[in-house]
């Protein structure tokens, strides 16, 4: 049976994974996860109790509890996704996002080079390191074009920068000590089980207890949208199939401004689940943008097409509405969070602190 270890098990795009791989496969599945404030144990229904799966509560910083679990368990892969990733949160607090996706992917990759080194074959060319990053690491865009696998990078908050850093990382490990990697660069996810700080949830849940609908600047800015479920399928095909020290972009196909999320989903919920009085489009507003808010992301996800075969099912009228659904029908879910004191309140102004 294989075994694969999935970093940040219990955040969003890593609790897709696993599910995926409970249902749909025989693989052994290891959740290490630090269980911070955007973890949610929940979001893995069903998973406790599996046989083919385990929870490990650790911090990928601490190198003696990587090299353990890599004794322990003898994994055949490793799935990366354990980082820290709000973009408001990195502006108000980077020394957090340095440690998590700099230092902790470091950490991380030592653990994996060594564990690889003492293996034979055939499991030795078996492995592979899978760093699963963002579309942020390449800037911003203007009205036309799209990112590459060959953009140069750009980086323009410190949580793009610190994604970017822990790229290189990974690159340089492949290329230095001939760790086998791969690369994979996403667009913005959506869909069930996302944290309610992220701009698609926050809406719902906010349009859901009238309260006012923040919108950034104008809400011009331009965002490809893709269901986390498309991106997990994504995600094992290139573990699959990817090609040792490639890289590989994941997009949705899905270009929309920001306002028009909002209003999208505002229109929706008139329909599923109507105001009391007015529209969901009332409580729009416009606040002060985010300091260095990059204006327009798209992917060119024509090599992971082309080479794997892989396309999106979902368009993003589909998925928005299953994601709607979905909160509509697990208000349990977001109201949990809610319950245990975390509050969507507005950061990310500016100020960095040293946390």
């Amino acid at each position: 049976m294989r075994t694969v270890l999935v970093t940040g098990g219990a955040g969003f795009i890593g609790s897709a994974v696993i599910r995926q791989f409970l249902a749909e496969t025989e693989t052994m599945v290891v959740n290490v996860d630090k269980l911070t404030y955007a973890a949610s144990l929940s979001s893995l229904p069903g998973a406790e109790g599996n046989p083919r799966y385990k929870l490990e509560q650790a911090d990928i910083c601490d190198a003696t509890a990587m090299a353990r679990l890599f004794g322990t368990y003898q994994p055949s892969a490793v799935m990366h996704l354990a980082a820290e990733s709000h973009v408001d949160r990195s502006i108000d607090g980077p020394a957090q996002f340095i440690q998590t996706n700099v230092v902790g992917t470091f950490t991380l990759l030592q653990a994996s080079l060594a564990y690889w080194k003492g293996l034979e074959d055939p499991y030795r060319g078996a492995f592979r390191f899978h760093h699963i990053s963002t579309d942020e690491v390449f800037g911003t865009l203007g009205a036309q074009g799209f990112f590459t696998e060959t953009s140069p990078y750009a980086p323009n908050s410190p949580y793009s920068a610190s994604k970017a850093g822990s790229d290189h990382l990974v690159r340089a490990w492949h290329e230095t000590y001939g760790l086998p990697v791969v690369l994979t660069n996403c667009s913005n996810n959506y869909g069930p089980y996302h944290f309610p700080e992220k701009l698609i949830p926050l809406v719902i849940i906010r349009s859901l207890a009238g309260e006012t609908l923040p919108v950034y600047g104008k809400g011009d800015q331009i965002r490809d949208w893709l269901f986390v479920e498309d991106h997990a399928r994504a995600l094992r095909l290139v573990l699959e199939k990817g090609k040792n020290g490639q890289s590989y972009n994941i997009g949705g196909h899905n270009e929309r401004t920001n306002l028009e999320v909002v209003e999208t989903i505002c229109d929706t919920l008139d329909r599923l689940a109507p105001a009391a009085s007015g529209t969901h489009r009332d409580l729009i507003t416009f606040v002060s943008d985010r300091p260095g808010h990059d204006k327009r992301y798209a992917i060119d996800a024509s090599k992971i097409e082309r080479e794997l075969g892989w396309k999106p099912v979902e368009t993003f009228e589909s998925g928005l509405e299953k994601t709607i659904r979905w909160y509509l029908d697990n208000r349990e879910w977001w109201q949990e969070i809610l319950s245990r004191g975390y509050e969507a309140k507005r950061v990310g102004l500016g100020g960095a602190q040293g946390r």
